[in-house]
Formats: structure tokens, C-alpha cells, sequence
């Protein structure tokens, strides 16, 4: 019964308000581009990447270097370096994976 009755129609879209979503939406791009935040996410990234890799690198070289002196001072070729070597891989993979999970401010 209830769809039998005479109701509102929709109203349809009003072209002002289309235009100023329109206009505000460009003046905070621009404003945006004017304070710098834009490049902030692009920044960002671009330290979060650096570190990742920082860790990959320094964890890599920093366990095969000790192994490497290790195995020179102790005469346990190549084990120590191959040990270390893959100690150092699982700890900077552990690093990423908590620097990935980390919220982002």
C-alpha cells in the first residue's frame, strides 16, 4: 500500500554543487602542491624504500664480514661466515617485516 502513495521525487543533482565540489577539491590540491604536503607520502616512501634496503645491505655484509674475521682468528673456514651470513639475512628480514607492519603516522 505504502508504494501506492504519492511521495518526494528524488531532486536531481544541483549543477552549483557539482561546481564547488569541483572548485574546493582543486584549491586543496593546490594548496597542497603550495605547503609541500604533497611530496610528503612521495618522501616518505622513498625513506621507507632507502631503509629497507639499508637493512637488506647491512645485515648481508655486517654477518658475513664477522663471520669472515671469525673464521680468519679461529680457522673454522668457511662455516662461521657462512653461519653468520645467514643470520645477518634472517635478522634484516626481520627488521622489514617489522619496519612493513609498522602503522604509518
Amino acid at each position: 500500500m505504502a508504494e501506492d502513495e504519492p511521495g518526494l521525487d528524488p531532486l536531481k543533482e544541483d549543477a552549483r554543487l557539482t561546481s564547488l565540489d569541483e572548485r574546493l577539491r582543486q584549491a586543496k590540491s593546490e594548496e597542497a602542491i603550495r605547503s609541500g604536503k604533497a611530496r610528503a607520502d612521495g618522501d616518505r616512501n622513498y625513506r621507507l624504500g632507502n631503509r629497507v634496503l639499508a637493512e637488506l645491505i647491512g645485515g648481508m655484509v655486517g654477518g658475513a664480514l664477522i663471520g669472515w674475521v671469525l673464521d680468519r682468528f679461529l680457522g673454522t673456514s668457511p662455516w662461521l661466515l657462512l653461519v653468520l651470513l645467514f643470520l645477518g639475512i634472517a635478522s634484516a628480514f626481520r627488521n622489514i617485516i617489522r619496519i612493513s607492519t609498522q602503522r604509518s603516522e
